[in-house]
């Protein structure tokens, strides 16, 4: 069915270097897809494949970052698959999307793998809360699929030495973790706080199929400066404004 014209959104990205077309109400892509993208330790020439690609903002800022990527996405939501191929378009990026159930993938997408398999999960388990009255906002933040679902899809589809790269709520790493250990290895975390003497409230995840390396977390990375909020306006690090403005990569491990 599509959504109306007037019921969508253009917003930029990337200090402007991608135009999103997205609803108005409901689930919108925020800073979170940016960070995961900024994230994936990917090359040029590589596959990635997008779980719940939405409209496809991670994906994308992905391949502005790095070039000469073959870019995949799967949606449930037929509104925000169609939204995905008209943001690859109207990006010059090219991007296969799937339209269709993680847990049933369509066949095409099942004879493909990948170098990378990138996901922003819904950030509360169905069982915690209650439902919201917009469709593609409750999907988009506490799905009927479980967080181990869209793991084990994903060890499944990765080629070996391949990557997964996930952004969670940290509250669900203890399910994240009991997911992905006995499918990947290598393990690596990154906590995000907002700013310092904050508890973390994100977490960036990578893990590789056949990794041995040791398990590592980091110390986590503050996003804003200062202690609390005290002034209108942008209030993010250099390394977080260069992450979102000028699309840098995120390293785990440095700040």
């Amino acid at each position: 069915m599509g959504f109306a014209p007037e019921a969508l959104s253009r917003d930029r990205f990337l200090g402007g270097a991608l135009e999103i077309i997205q609803p108005q109400t409901g689930y919108r892509a925020g800073v979170d897809p940016v960070l995961l993208a900024a994230s994936v330790p990917a090359e040029p020439g590589q596959s990635v494949l997008e779980l719940g690609c939405g409209v496809a903002v991670a994906s994308l800022c992905l391949g502005k970052r790095v070039g000469g990527l073959a870019l995949s996405g799967i949606e449930l939501q037929a509104d925000y698959a169609g939204l995905a191929v008209q943001n690859a378009a109207s990006n010059d990026l090219r991007m296969a999307v799937f339209q269709a159930d993680l847990r049933n993938l369509p066949d095409d997408l099942r004879a493909l793998r990948f170098d990378h398999i990138i996901a922003n999960p819904p950030y509360f388990s169905r069982a915690t809360g209650t439902a919201s009255a917009n469709p593609g906002r409750d999907v988009a933040f506490a799905g009927d699929t479980p967080l181990e679902d869209w793991v084990a899809v994903a060890a499944k589809r990765l080629l070996p030495r391949g990557y997964l790269s996930v952004i969670v709520d940290i509250r669900r790493l203890p399910e994240l973790l009991c997911a992905v250990a006995p499918r990947l290895g290598s393990i690596e975390l990154q906590p995000l706080a907002a700013r310092r003497g904050r508890a973390p409230h994100l977490l960036l995840m990578r893990a590789r199929k056949g990794g041995r390396a040791a398990f590592i977390q980091h110390f986590p990375l503050v996003m804003h400066e200062g202690d609390r909020h005290t002034r209108d306006g942008e209030s993010y690090t250099a390394q977080f404004r260069a992450i979102l403005r000028d699309g840098a990569a995120l390293p785990f491990g440095t700040g």
